[in-house]
């Protein structure tokens, strides 16, 4: 008895918030959106930070016997 009124009131959560999560998006449609700009320099941070540490990689693989001594 007491899980099916955690679910009813679970649902009713639920969807309270979807209706206001829709009237709000009504109301202000432009919320949220991320111009092509914002994507294409997250795009070349990311792949310059992986190009780093791959090089980085490398390097201390290629030279991880002469680094022992060190």
């Amino acid at each position: 008895m007491q899980t099916a009124a955690l679910t009813c009131r679970a649902v009713h959560w639920l969807t309270t918030r979807l209706h206001e999560g829709l009237e709000e998006a009504k109301r202000r449609p432009d919320r949220g959106d991320i111009s092509i700009t914002t994507v294409i320099i997250w795009v070349a941070v990311v792949a310059g930070a992986v190009l780093i540490a791959g090089t980085i990689a490398v390097v201390i693989s290629k030279y991880n016997g002469k680094l022992a001594g060190v």
